[in-house]
């Protein structure tokens, strides 16, 4: 093979090649085999092999869109690296429309896995073996949980040369940085010394246009960034930087009404919504503990106390 060519479980892909196949993962007690749909684009140079993964958590299916509509814009012939490019890692929960795989265990707290544990342990030894220890850069995509919806934003380690330079290239409107958390994916990756970018916008079980968008740009970006690909379509962004965030919490149960929207600047000690009771009565202010910048809410109206109802990134 030349030094160009690249191999996934034991498919070659050459120099100049687009590749679609599936890594099988398990079958079904149908006999129905569930694989992993795995979509290579291979340069005609060398250069930075970049992940692209969505729907770890089933549900989440932004990046779904994303990754389709960047491969779309992807010419071989120009592309100097590789993609390596899995759109939906869940399959079990995109199928089912959940977070979780059948057993309800949470594949983005699964990593590294192994060959011989759980279903969501063995699924992540196949990502990471396959997927992960053929790359130099990832990009994960993911949206806010069930009932939430997230600004679009990238959280990474910011305090590494390689990967800040990537997020400030993504160009999300808010770059927050953010301690990798034991079993995730960005986890397992880092310690390989791989730079992940953790994508993070709009909500589950919807398409979020605005999300959509700014993740094609940004991912453009990176790879611009990293000389792989050249779009003079796709203008670079700013981004604000943040170092932490935090929760407002309910301090009582009730029906939620916001105040605030996406990307609003609030102050400390501004009102951000109230709470009442079904009756509209006895109302409760939420103000904000801290200045900074809305980046998540609930859409769910009914609260319960200690509920996170509204995330600012402090800046």
């Amino acid at each position: 093979m030349s030094d160009s060519t690249i191999e996934i479980a034991k498919e070659i892909i050459a120099p100049g090649q687009l590749r679609r196949f599936e890594l099988p993962v398990s079958r079904l007690a149908t006999k129905t085999l569930v694989s992993l749909p795995v979509t290579v684009v291979n340069g005609v140079e060398p250069g930075p092999k970049l992940w692209l993964s969505a729907a770890i958590h089933g549900d989440e299916i932004n990046g779904v869109e994303i990754i389709a509509q960047v491969l779309g814009r992807i010419n071989p012939q120009k592309l100097k690296g590789t993609i390596i490019a899995v759109s939906i890692v869940n399959v079990f929960g995109f199928i089912e429309q959940s977070r979780y795989l059948p057993d309800r265990r949470d594949l983005n707290r699964s990593f590294p896995g192994s060959e011989s544990g759980s279903l969501a342990s063995q699924l992540a030894n196949l990502f990471m073996r396959e997927i992960v220890d053929r790359s130099t850069h990832g990009i994960d995509l993911h949206t806010a949980a069930v009932h939430r919806v997230n600004l679009p934003q990238i959280r990474a380690n910011l305090l590494d040369e390689t990967t800040y330079r990537c997020a400030k290239a993504f160009g999300a409107p808010l770059m927050i940085h953010a301690k990798t958390i034991s079993g995730s994916l960005r986890h397992a990756a880092t310690k390989k010394g791989i730079p992940v970018l953790l994508y993070e916008a709009g909500e589950a079980l919807r398409f979020d246009p605005l999300a959509i968008e700014v993740g094609i740009k940004g991912i453009m970006r990176v790879m611009n960034c990293l000389e792989m690909y050249q779009d003079d379509s796709i203008t670079p962004a700013k981004s604000l930087k943040s170092s932490s965030s935090k929760w407002m919490r309910a301090t009582c149960g009730g029906i939620f009404h916001l105040e605030v929207s996406l990307g609003e600047k609030v102050a400390k000690k501004q009102e951000l919504g109230f709470i009442t009771n079904a009756f509209g009565e006895n109302r409760v202010s939420v103000k904000a503990s801290v200045s900074g910048i809305v980046i998540s809410y609930t859409q769910n109206p009914l609260v319960n106390q200690g509920d996170g109802i509204i995330h600012l990134a402090i800046i």
